[in-house]
């Protein structure tokens, strides 16, 4: 295809992905959370996002701690910003979706092969990464966090966006972090990095990965620091080991020959810079 045709179709694609996530975010901003109000639709209620906003505060936010709203806007952005994050959570499915087939019709079946297991590992680890996030790193970092509270004598009080924020980003960079020994395994399949940069230089890879995990979390302490490093560090290994079959099954290449010059009527060997063949005389150009 043409350059253009394939920018028409990316285009395409990009409107879908576009359309799905303005649909799902205007979704949960106006679908109600309880469908009893759908037969009075001029009455006051929960929108969607209020009842996952409700759910994360429950599961996540301690019993004794309060939030406020601190600015007049400040809950209207988190009913904006909330939304959106719902609603990329649910077009993440039809972003790959469309990724998948725009770049499907180019590739080869070897990279097929390489790049589908790719996809499949890239989400599991992004969902476990989340997860992690959100079920171990959130409710870890808030209790050492509000001790602090304790020590100084202030009330358990908090901004709403501050904690949903946290919350926000916290876990969405927990699943980012849990994802790059993917992209290293890729790399050491096609041959462009191999396993000795990570396994012979270990105390600098733990130093730099210490340093990005440190800024990650960046108000939870090094107790969450330690609690985040320590997946972090078993999935670097299992990078290493899996990258290390990749390595191992790869064909063997013998150095080059460099071919001996010889002479076009006798066969004979010659020095590469002569003109003339020794043995028969005759001219080599």
């Amino acid at each position: 295809m043409p350059f253009w045709d394939h920018m028409i179709e990316l285009a395409k694609r990009v409107k879908v992905i576009f359309y799905v996530l303005v649909v799902s975010t205007i979704l949960f901003m106006v679908l109600p959370a309880d469908l009893s109000h759908l037969g009075n639709p001029l009455e006051f209620y929960d929108p969607l996002v209020a009842l996952v906003l409700r759910l994360i505060r429950a599961q996540v936010l301690p019993p004794d701690v309060m939030l406020i709203g601190y600015e007049l806007t400040a809950p209207m952005e988190l009913y904006l910003i909330g939304s959106f994050v719902f609603g990329f959570a649910v077009t993440i499915p039809v972003l790959a979706y469309e990724i998948h087939r725009f770049i499907d019709p180019a590739l080869l079946p070897d990279e097929r092969r390489a790049v589908y297991p790719f996809v499949a590992s890239f989400s599991i680890l992004f969902l476990l990464g989340v997860t992690f996030g959100y079920v171990v790193l959130m409710p870890i970092t808030l209790w050492a966090l509000f001790r602090f509270f304790t020590v100084v004598g202030a009330e358990q009080i908090i901004s709403i966006m501050d904690f949903y924020n946290m919350v926000f980003v916290s876990t969405i960079f927990s699943g980012l972090t849990f994802t790059w020994p993917v992209f290293f395994v890729l790399l050491v399949r096609f041959g462009i990095a191999n396993t000795s940069m990570l396994s012979k230089n270990r105390k600098y890879v733990y130093g730099i990965m210490f340093v990005v995990v440190m800024f990650i979390t960046t108000d939870g302490g090094p107790l969450v620091d330690a609690m985040l490093m320590l997946p972090m560090a078993v999935l670097t290994e299992t990078a290493i080991f899996w990258g290390r079959r990749y390595e191992k099954s790869r064909p063997i290449t013998s150095a080059p020959v460099k071919a001996v010059p010889r002479c076009r009527f006798c066969s004979r060997e010659i020095e590469p810079e002569k003109a003339f063949c020794e043995v028969c005389g005759k001219a080599q150009l």
